[in-house]
């Protein structure tokens, strides 16, 4: 069983700064990790490919530095990893860069199953996952929380709701995003280490992938982002002091003077 999974190396949400002129991320001396719901989707396929057999292999897009993500993945135990990186692929929103995703998963060749994190926890979108499934033409299936069975060409498995979860069959190959209910994601080992500290990444450019110069980067972007801020404080806000009951008391006090209870 052939897996690809699609990591990004995400600034560590603990040590992001806003620069307040700019309204740019101040990346600058912050370190950057794998995406956290990334570690799940790549654990899963570690998992099913000591099921079945196969490949592992990561796949990720980013400047050269995104490499130190992939030298991770393979810590962790992934067989082989892509790094596309390019000059033309930088400003790419979320369409171009499942676009250059696309491309790049193609190239790699036949593959049974692509398993993604939910959402990067930067952009917070969810939507690489589906629009990658929809560049490649394949099914794809979202929150998946366990997977049941992988066979015959079929893999069913259970889907996250909010109240509960759905049993879906798919056919493969399909596109999934999982959450952090799937598993437990296993640390590096020894070998892992010693096989990531020799790995040599080499890059694969837009002309390697044979992409349209019109659909990558800022050129094949139709959003942009304007501006990020930090929210405004609102309202005043006060500590309450002494024991659990007195403080509720007087929370109850303060909603009614203003008529909300």
């Amino acid at each position: 069983m052939n897996i690809i999974v699609l990591v990004k190396q995400v600034p560590d949400a603990a040590e992001v700064k806003i620069n307040r002129e700019t309204n740019t991320l101040i990346r600058d001396g912050v370190p950057s990790i794998i995406n956290p719901y990334d570690l799940y989707a790549i654990e899963e396929a570690l998992r099913l490919r000591e099921k079945h057999g196969g490949r592992v292999t990561a796949v990720t897009m980013g400047p050269p530095q995104a490499a130190e993500a992939l030298k991770e993945a393979v810590s962790l135990g992934v067989d082989d990893v892509v790094l596309l990186s390019d000059r033309a692929f930088a400003g790419a929103d979320t369409w171009a860069t499942s676009y250059a995703l696309s491309q790049g998963i193609r190239k790699i060749g036949a593959f049974d199953l692509v398993i993604a994190g939910k959402q990067a926890i930067d952009g917070d979108t969810a939507q690489v996952g589906p629009e990658t499934a929809d560049m490649l033409g394949i099914p794809f299936v979202a929150y998946i929380r366990k997977i049941e069975k992988v066979e015959g060409g079929t893999m069913v498995a259970e889907r996250l709701m909010d109240e509960g979860y759905d049993i879906v069959e798919t056919s493969l190959p399909a596109v999934i995003t999982v959450v952090k209910e799937i598993n437990t994601p296993r640390l590096p080992s020894l070998k892992g280490k010693m096989k990531a500290k020799s790995l040599q990444v080499k890059p694969w450019t837009a002309a390697d992938i044979g992409a349209d110069p019109d659909r990558i980067g800022l050129k094949g972007s139709p959003t942009q982002v304007v501006r990020i801020f930090p929210p405004a404080p609102r309202g005043q806000r006060e500590i309450l002091s002494g024991s659990i009951e007195d403080q509720v008391a007087e929370v109850a006090r303060k909603l009614k003077e203003q008529s909300l209870i």
